[in-house]
């Protein structure tokens, strides 16, 4: 099987291992925690979009 093109989360401090990590893989994403990298959830593209959704509208209300 193909390794996913994973991509850093831009919020990711230092470029350390404390990241969030995001691919598109066949049929969805994939996320993982790089201190976990065998770790690996999927999910479709439209929850996916919905979570971050959901994580900016909280950010907006908790910065007001």
């Amino acid at each position: 099987m193909d390794r996913p093109p994973w991509q850093r989360s831009s919020m990711c401090a230092g470029g350390g291992n404390n990241c969030l990590e995001i691919a598109a893989v066949k049929g969805g994403i994939a996320l993982r925690e790089s201190t976990e990298p065998d770790r690996v959830i999927r999910t479709s593209p439209s929850a996916f979009r919905a979570l971050v959704r959901g994580i900016r509208a909280s950010a907006t209300a908790y910065s007001a």
